[in-house]
């Protein structure tokens, strides 16, 4: 069967037939996401999304509430294949939480969808038969991802961008021009192969010819890139990340703390290697997210076990939950900042950094006190919710550049993690994918997080309670590791930041200009058509 001919089943399909082929179309985008990373397969599925885009026109309203529908079915089946396991988070603590299942694994990505909906209406609205519909669907997409990434705290995981972020040559245009910049091309590169079905024969062929054009313009760049900056090193300083694999159910468990404690101190001096020397020479050791089932500050026998454990001049980052500054002692908290202390080896708490970028639903609840009222509450089970922290900002260590701390999911975001004013040599983010098990989750978290290092030209040391810890270099590049699913300690040093690239001077402001030229093309074509 003949491109034109699969291309033109596809445009006059209808009713369960179009959702189907809109659906199987996203779930297999997903594949395009970490831990696949089989990006190649958008240039079959996003010439697709075109042909669907073409076939609404026949619908009422210039097909735009069709466009809308196939846009929901496309974004269900994307999200859907791509965030299933934001159920295996329920299913730590099965008893309560169990039954909402179906909806968490659905309605997430239902709600999702909606943006996706959003985009096919924009571009279906905007739509001219000829070869600009690519841009116009870049420009609409793109638009949506955005606002998926901002309204309601925002969430822009496995934003489309990130197709282009697997191959390391590829993801160093995030340097220029961000995640946004690359979620333009990704649609316009990749929706390219659809206009060879269009009728004008003589020009068709341009517009995928320019796309893989610009896909080896793009490798060159950031072969380049590679190339002329290796992974340099700050002198004087050794990381040792331990990663625990520890249970949700100990992590949270009171009862466990002397077990988490022994687990953690033994970890934390175990050899690494033949040439090992555990803890004499490191200069920071880092713990994961939440670290302990206990206030950490109020439990003086696990500072002192601390302090015992750090070599003079080592210092400790961990993440810990900590009770506000004003609970007395003794009696029973209702919240708590999710949070990074920095601890010296005398047990000396040198800094503190509280989470300013709340999961909804599993941090805090939209409309809290409501909704606790009719019985809910969020995973981590923090009555009234976990407090936001109020201000980003770097920390001073002793022996070692100014730090940047990220909690969890807040690397995510892209354009939002530093601030121009206050720059720091780099980024150290503490994690717990444990909610999500042996899943995707946790390679899309690392995907995302490397990307934020290509952005902001500054190194990024993640350390994950069940993985994937890792050190990644200012260009993206994972100098050590260590798997999900494993527990251990992994040395490293800390690469040296490269000076601050387009992106990290200019956030969002150059994939804006690439978007509002893409723009100008269109309306002018509109113009020229309808003239």
């Amino acid at each position: 069967m003949s491109l034109a001919r699969i291309a033109h089943a596809i445009i006059l399909s209808w009713g369960w037939r179009r959702a189907l082929i809109a659906l199987a179309s996203g779930a297999l985008s997903a594949l395009a996401m970490a831990p696949f990373n089989a990006w190649p397969i958008l240039f079959l599925t996003l010439p697709v999304v075109v042909w669907l885009i073409d076939g609404a026109g026949s619908g009422k309203f210039g097909g735009a509430p069709a466009a809308a529908l196939t846009g929901w079915w496309f974004g269900f089946g994307y999200f859907l294949a791509g965030l299933y396991w934001v159920g295996n988070a329920l299913l730590v603590d099965a008893q309560t939480f169990g039954w909402l299942l179906p909806f968490a694994v659905a309605g997430l990505p239902a709600g999702l969808a909606l943006f996706m909906a959003l985009g096919f209406l924009v571009a279906r609205w905007l739509w001219v038969r000829d070869a600009s519909r690519i841009l116009t669907l870049a420009i609409a997409l793109t638009a949506t991802e955005w606002l998926r990434g901002h309204i309601l705290s925002g969430f822009p995981w496995n934003a489309l961008g990130y197709a282009l972020s697997a191959p390391l040559a590829l993801a160093q245009t995030a340097s220029l021009i961000g995640l946004w910049g690359l979620t333009f091309l990704t649609v316009a590169i990749f929706a390219s192969p659809a206009v060879l079905i269009d009728d004008r024969k003589t020009s068709r062929h341009i517009w995928p010819v320019l796309a893989l054009t610009l896909l080896a313009v793009m490798g060159a760049y950031g072969a380049l890139r590679l190339a002329r900056e290796p992974t340099r090193w700050v002198e004087g300083v050794k990381l040792r990340i331990m990663q625990p694999n520890l249970p949700q159910d100990k992590k949270f468990n009171y009862g466990a703390k002397a077990e988490v404690m022994r687990r953690y101190l033994a970890l934390s001096e175990r050899a690494s290697g033949p040439q090992s020397t555990g803890l004499s020479d490191t200069t920071l050791l880092i713990w994961p997210e939440s670290a302990f089932p206990f206030f950490l500050a109020r439990e003086a026998d696990a500072m002192a076990q601390i302090a015992d454990l750090l070599p003079r001049g080592t210092v400790l980052i961990t993440g810990a939950v900590r009770p506000p500054d004003a609970s007395p002692p003794g009696l029973p908290i209702s919240r708590a900042y999710n949070s990074i202390y920095a601890i010296d080896h005398d047990g000396t708490i040198l800094s503190v950094y509280d989470k300013l970028h709340l999961v909804p639903f599993g941090e805090y609840l939209p409309f809290q006190t409501a909704m606790e009222k009719l019985g809910f509450t969020q995973i981590t089970k923090i009555q009234g919710g976990f407090i936001p922290g109020t201000r980003r900002r770097p920390i001073d260590l002793p022996h070692a550049p100014r730090m940047l701390p990220l909690i969890c999911y807040e690397a995510i975001f892209p354009g939002e993690i530093t601030t121009r004013e206050e720059r720091p040599a780099w980024i150290v983010n503490v994690t717990n994918d444990g909610w999500f098990g042996q899943s995707t989750g946790p390679y899309q978290h690392l995907q995302q997080t490397r990307l934020r290092a290509i952005e902001e030209g500054l190194p990024i040391v993640r350390a994950a309670n069940t993985g994937i810890s890792a050190v990644i270099d200012p260009l993206g590049r994972i100098v050590a590791r260590l798997d999900l699913g494993t527990e251990g300690v992994v040395d490293a040093g800390l690469p040296a930041s490269v000076a601050t690239p387009l992106y990290g001077r200019m956030t969002d402001i150059p994939a804006a200009v690439l978007v509002a030229l893409a723009g100008f093309v269109v309306i002018r074509r509109r113009s020229q058509l309808n003239s």
